[in-house]
Parts: C-alpha cells; sequence; structure tokens
C-alpha cells in the first residue's frame, strides 16, 4: 500500500463508514474485557503454576485484541490479506531476532507443565546441586548449599538430566570410615551404628553399615542412613562427629595414610 492509496483511504472516510466500524470497536472491546475476565478466572480455577499464569494472560490479550483489529478493518472494507502478510513477514523477524528468549521461555512453559521440580526443591541440574529459588520465564534460580545464586536458562534445563532429591520426600546419606587392620570388625560397626542414633534419622529402613573395602592401610566401612530430605545436612554432619566420638569410646583407631619403614643394622 503506497502513499497514495492510503491519502485515498483517509480522503474516502465518511461517518457512513465509520459508524459500523466504531460499533465493532466498541463490541469488541466490551466483549474482550469480558472474555480476560473469564479467562483469568478459569485460571485462578486451574491446576496451571502460577508463574505462567502471566505469560498465558498477555498472549490471551494479544490473540483478543489483534482479531479486534482485523474486525474494525475489516468494517472499513480494508483489504487484510497484504497487512497480514507484512505481520507474518514481521513476526517470522522477531522470532528469528529473539530465538534464543523464545527457546528460554519454551523451556520454561515446560518445566512449569511437567512439574520436575517446584519451589524449595533440591536439586542437580547440570552438576550444580542446590534449592530451586524461583522459576521464571526465562530462567530458573539456583541457590547453592555457600548461598552462590545461580540463573540457569529454561532452555538448557528443558534438555539437561533434572535430579530431584526432594521428590520422594527422603533421601539416603552414604558415609564412608576407615578403620585399622588391629579393630574387630564387629565393633567397628556396632560403633558406627551407634554413630547413626540422631532423632532425624529413620527406623524404617534401619541404618545400614558394612565392609565396602580392604585398603592398603585400613578398612574400609560404609554407612547409609534414610532421613527426610530437608533434614539430610544435618543428619550427614552430625553423623560425621559422632563417628569420632564413637570411635574414641571404643578404642576405634581412625586410620590415615602412612608408610612404615623397617630399618635394619648390619654390623
Amino acid at each position: 500500500m503506497d502513499m497514495e492509496s492510503i491519502k485515498a483511504f483517509f480522503a474516502s472516510l465518511t461517518l457512513e463508514r465509520l459508524a459500523p466500524a466504531l460499533l465493532v470497536l466498541a463490541v469488541g472491546l466490551l466483549a474482550a474485557k469480558a472474555l480476560i475476565k473469564l479467562f483469568e478466572k478459569l485460571l485462578a480455577r486451574s491446576k496451571i503454576d502460577k508463574t505462567i499464569h502471566g505469560f498465558l494472560r498477555a498472549a490471551f490479550k494479544i490473540l483478543l485484541y489483534s482479531i479486534v483489529v482485523l474486525m474494525i478493518l475489516g468494517a472499513l472494507n480494508v483489504d487484510t490479506s497484504s497487512l497480514i502478510a507484512i505481520l507474518s513477514v514481521t513476526s517470522l523477524a522477531v522470532s528469528l531476532a529473539v530465538q534464543g528468549a523464545l527457546s528460554n521461555v519454551a523451556g520454561g512453559i515446560m518445566i512449569l507443565t511437567t512439574h520436575p521440580f517446584h519451589v524449595g526443591d533440591w536439586v542437580e541440574l547440570g552438576g550444580t546441586a542446590g534449592t530451586i529459588d524461583a522459576i521464571g520465564m526465562s530462567y530458573t534460580t539456583l541457590v547453592t548449599a555457600d548461598q552462590k545464586k545461580i540463573f540457569v536458562p529454561n532452555s538448557d534445563l528443558s534438555a539437561s538430566r533434572i535430579v530431584n532429591y526432594t521428590m520422594a520426600g527422603r533421601r539416603r546419606v552414604d558415609l564412608t570410615f576407615t578403620a585399622s587392620y588391629d579393630d574387630a570388625v564387629e565393633a567397628v560397626k556396632a560403633a558406627l551404628l551407634k554413630a547413626a542414633v540422631l532423632p532425624q534419622v529413620h527406623a524404617d529402613p534401619p541404618p545400614f553399615v558394612a565392609v565396602s573395602r580392604y585398603g592398603d592401610h585400613a578398612i574400609e566401612y560404609v554407612l547409609r542412613v534414610w532421613t527426610a530430605a530437608a533434614d539430610y545436612w544435618d543428619v550427614y554432619y552430625g553423623v560425621t562427629e559422632n563417628v569420632k566420638i564413637c570411635f574414641d569410646e571404643a578404642g576405634i583407631t581412625m586410620t590415615y595414610p602412612h608408610l612404615n619403614v623397617h630399618m635394619e643394622s648390619k654390623s
């Protein structure tokens, strides 16, 4: 559409042509507002994650108002085929320019609809472990144990392996300790089980301890206990501290790498 066509269009506008368009505008806006309110009520009642509500609301508004604009142009007898073609080309150009951002949004929608994790869950994402602090449309915020905030693009999350330690409600704490060959195996196992006696440790399944390996300087034992996901680190550090106390009480030697040197005298 050139400038002459535009001038001719505005010159041809009369009250008879504007009246239907204004009527369509008024009815269209009222209908759009009513549909938006209805859509918001449906969103509030739905099970869709609240984080995605804003995105869906904005997309629905854009769709409705675009339809109203096309109806107004139709009432003015404007050929909308060329306008739609221009909008399609423009949309394609914009999509290519913001391809990365759109990938993050698509990843965010996938996360919010499949629910691989929720805010507050302890997860491992791409080798980094931490607590989910926020789930946005473009980024998911992860807070590590040392209080670092990591912003992970949702497009990366949707394509990576996600380990959720909280979803099952409980976690197993695996600890490894060593004791001298001179200490009786049963005595060491008893001391480790005693060290695992904490209020947060689950009785079912009960704590498990066994010999896992015979090393060069010591016997290696594995201790496994179950606890609530939220109590994992309290149990981890609590049992680790108790082991030294229980070993000292039982007279068990907690070994460390060492080298024995034997010297012979020659006369």
